[in-house]
């Protein structure tokens, strides 16, 4: 396996993004179809949750299956290379998450966690999705 130059690997990791990325667009737009209406990013709400329902109380998060390490995915495992340094960066993004998820129940909020990979069962995110916003 070639390696990559560390500048390269700089470039690729720069274009990787922490909101609108595809997952995440896609997610909405099943929720929009849905007749939902939503706000995005509250930068006031701990970790900026990724989909807000201020009336109902109810927040969706979209998890990336590397980056929130799904442990029931097989894109949720260490990469082959400087295992220590993405066990640490990926265990900060767990422990980020639980803390924020903490303190948004702790407000009041209820929290869906959609995982990447459950995208690909549109009809069964379609299930979850109603059944969590109209409980």
């Amino acid at each position: 396996m070639d390696k990559i130059r560390p500048e390269r690997r700089s470039a690729n990791m720069g274009r990787i993004r922490s909101k609108n990325t595809i997952p995440e667009i896609a997610l909405r737009r099943l929720i929009h179809r849905l007749g939902y209406r939503f706000r995005l990013h509250r930068r006031d709400l701990p970790g900026k949750p990724d989909i807000v329902f201020p009336a109902r109380r109810r927040i969706i998060l979209m998890h990336g299956c590397f980056w929130h390490q799904h442990p029931e995915c097989s894109e949720g495992r260490l990469p082959g290379s400087r295992t220590e340094y993405w066990g640490e960066k990926l265990k900060r993004n767990q422990v980020r998450d639980e803390v924020n998820r903490a303190l948004l129940q702790d407000k009041g909020w209820r929290i869906l966690v959609v995982w990447e990979c459950q995208l690909k069962d549109t009809v069964a995110v379609t299930r979850m999705v109603r059944k969590f916003l109209d409980y």
